[in-house]
């Protein structure tokens, strides 16, 4: 299935401004905000939050899985999709994230 099939099963976020991530020190390591080009992953990572409780190995997993096409590109291009590139470290180092939503 593709990213965008994907995105069509989430749930809505109109309710949200942005969604910040909390790295284990407490900081902001990441706001994903709901605007043109970032709403995609604004939602796949809310859902993930919603599941998880946060962003951990497991969640990082399945949000690769629902990036579908991008997560390729991301792997063969690194830097050109930050959003997956974040979840593809936590698969590797098991370190993940706090998520705090920020509502509209």
């Amino acid at each position: 299935m593709a990213f965008a099939d994907h995105l069509q099963q989430l749930p809505s976020i109109t309710h949200l401004a942005a969604l910040e991530l909390i790295d284990s020190t407490g900081h902001v390591a990441a706001t994903i905000e709901n605007k043109p080009g970032k709403a995609g992953s604004l939602a796949v990572y809310a859902a993930l939050a919603a599941q998880h409780g946060g962003i951990n190995a497991a969640a990082a997993q399945q949000g690769l899985d629902l990036f579908a096409e991008h997560t390729d590109d991301a792997r063969a291009h690194p830097g050109k999709h930050p959003n997956i590139d974040r979840l593809l470290a936590v698969v590797a180092s098991g370190q993940g994230y706090t998520v705090r939503l920020i509502p509209a």
